[in-house]
């Protein structure tokens, strides 16, 4: 059971070109938002669609690669785990960001999709 604690795989399409940064320490680091979506019956039976977002990021050799194949569309799959960081907004609230820390990612689809 320690391998599935803070676990998380999903699989979705990429919803803007990633934003890479190289940091002074030397270390890349990729950033994106990904969509997933859920359809469901209602309570009436009618087929209903949600989409859910989540905030992607990828560290070192991984990071490259997100850099040099996924685009804006692209459908991937992420292996990670969720993280969670705060930070002080310009009126002093603090708040919370949770992300997906990727361990491993997919790109799925055929060699010619966006």
């Amino acid at each position: 059971m320690k391998t599935i604690k803070n676990h998380v795989q999903l699989i979705g399409n990429i919803g803007q070109d990633p934003e890479v940064t190289n940091l002074e320490s030397g270390k890349t680091v990729a950033q994106f938002s990904l969509a997933t979506n859920e359809n469901y019956k209602d309570s009436k039976g009618q087929k209903q669609s949600e989409t859910h977002w989540h905030s992607v990021v990828a560290w070192g050799k991984l990071a490259l690669i997100v850099e040099k194949y996924a685009i804006a569309g692209k459908q991937i799959a992420i292996e990670g785990k969720l993280a969670q960081r705060s930070y002080e907004n310009k009126e002093g609230e603090k708040r919370y960001y949770t992300e997906v820390v990727a361990r491993e990612i997919l790109l799925l689809g055929s060699k010619n999709d966006k």
